[in-house]
């Protein structure tokens, strides 16, 4: 991971509040409040702090107090000094503990009797992916005569694609459009066409985990900018834009996972100008952009040449589809075409006509799932109130999923307890970078009313039993599930 330059101006809003009141010294606050949001992941590990005099001219302190403060985390280890480089973010080292054996144990096996899982934000299908289904397979013969490989993908599911971003505002036209394996297989065809090894992205933290997975396993190094707890620090985005010059951009901007946030028109534009200045390939993840509540997100803009979307099936129908796309200009349609073969052949073509049939079928489904959803979220922020008052919720723009923070980063210590009570979650740390965010956890509320029921009652029994004398993680086991 490429070192991260801390702005002085962002660093000073996530430490809103740190003064507290009297009585304790300004330098022991100080350095509890940098504690804290190192451990929350909202400041990154290996961030280059600003210069003592910056940071005390930012904060209005003496140089005195910040320079105590960091001699206070630098003995507790969260913090470490290079000669002439300045002083990185970091954690301190754990005493040896048991590895975390995700792989053995219901915590992997999603449908284990008895365990409610709840590290997966989806839901089953319903009676409308059926039926799309079942006119896919009348569909289906006039197909049969061609040998069904479609590197590009079936033209109808791409012109419904290009119709529906048209009639958002964005004229697309069905060259731009490449169908893939979900929105994960677009942004894999994206690297193995656009970038190479040792090139640079910026990615938003916390982030996806496959996002991130994918992008490490191409070799890129990733530069992650801290989100707020009011969405994305734009004015820390745009200095690591200009300040890293990456290849590549990656942003979740509707609705965030696992934040639930949505990213404002003008701050969109603002980062698109930004990448456009450096060169950088812009990678919208519209994933979850259909599941809103309230309102829509902003409609996508094309911003130019340099800027792609993915969107996918999974999210608003069905995950076992594995249908998504990648809406781009023609000349980077024309290079993921060529470097394809490599990776896939395409996507089944029965699954491509289910797809299109969803996508130009009846509406009303898809707007009964968003106020299912809805009121599921408002469910499970009620019965986490009333069994776990200490943890904080807020409610999301939309999605699939609530971002909780705990009283303590133990994060991965719940998660290893709670398949013993009846649960399956995924810990902060899996959103995160070497070790961030083990004080939230990831909550779906896609679960009937009465399993959010059960498996609330049985994160409290977990919760209450954590035995405080086990050592806490800094790192989670290489060997992860699967976070969907």
């Amino acid at each position: 991971m490429r070192d991260t330059l801390v702005n002085a101006a962002s660093l000073s809003r996530q430490l809103n509040g740190w003064r507290g009141p009297d009585g304790e010294p300004a330098y022991r606050r100080l350095a509890e409040a940098l504690k804290l949001i190192i451990l929350d992941g909202r400041l990154s590990l290996n961030a280059r702090l600003p210069g003592e005099r910056r940071l005390a001219e930012t904060l209005g302190v003496s140089r005195i107090t910040v320079s105590a403060a960091l001699d206070r985390l630098r003995a507790d280890g969260f913090i470490v000094s290079r000669t002439g480089s300045g002083s990185f973010t970091a954690l301190p080292a754990s005493p040896a503990s048991p590895p975390v054996t995700y792989l053995d144990g219901p915590m992997q096996r999603v449908d284990a009797p008895g365990v409610i899982d709840m590290a997966s934000a989806a839901m089953a299908a319903d009676e409308q992916v059926h039926a799309a289904y079942a006119r896919a397979l009348e569909a289906l013969p006039a197909h049969l005569p061609g040998p069904g490989y479609e590197p590009i993908g079936v033209e109808a599911l791409r012109r419904v694609v290009a119709d529906r971003y048209s009639d958002e505002g964005m004229a697309t036209t069905a060259q731009q459009v490449v169908v893939t394996a979900g929105a994960l297989g677009g942004l894999a065809l994206l690297l193995r066409a656009a970038t190479r090894p040792g090139d640079r992205a910026v990615v938003e933290h916390p982030g996806y985990p496959h996002a991130l997975d994918a992008l490490t396993q191409a070799g890129l190094a990733l530069s992650p900018v801290a989100m707020t707890p009011q969405g994305w620090d734009m004015d820390g985005m745009l200095a690591a834009i200009a300040r890293v010059r990456p290849r590549l951009i990656y942003l979740i901007g509707a609705h965030h996972n696992p934040t639930g946030h949505v990213l404002s028109a003008q701050d969109e534009a603002d980062i698109a100008a930004a990448a456009a200045r450096v060169g950088a390939m812009l990678v919208l993840d519209d994933s979850l952009r259909e599941l809103w509540f309230d309102r829509p997100p902003p409609p996508p803009v094309d911003h130019g040449p340099h800027v792609a979307r993915l969107g996918s099936t999974s999210k608003p129908y069905w995950g076992g589809l594995r249908v998504g796309w990648l809406r781009a200009h023609v000349e980077v349609i024309d290079a993921v075409v060529r470097h394809r073969p490599s990776l896939d052949l395409g996507v089944p073509v029965m699954e491509q006509l289910a797809a299109a049939m969803l996508l130009t079928g009846d509406p009303t489904p898809l707007h009964a799932r968003r106020r299912l959803l809805a009121r599921r979220e408002a469910h499970l922020r009620t019965r986490l109130a009333e069994h776990l008052p200490q943890w904080r919720t807020r409610r999301p723009d939309g999605g699939l999923s609530l971002w909780v923070e705990l009283p303590r980063p133990d994060g991965v210590r719940l998660a290893i307890a709670a398949p013993d009570h009846g649960v399956r979650i995924a810990p902060g740390m899996r959103f995160g970078i070497n070790g961030a965010f083990d004080r939230f956890i990831r909550l779906p509320f896609s679960r009937e009313e009465a399993e959010l029921d059960l498996a609330v009652v049985g994160l409290a029994a977990a919760w209450g039993g954590l035995d405080r004398k086990t050592p806490r993680r800094t790192a989670l086991d290489p060997l992860l599930p699967a976070v969907f």
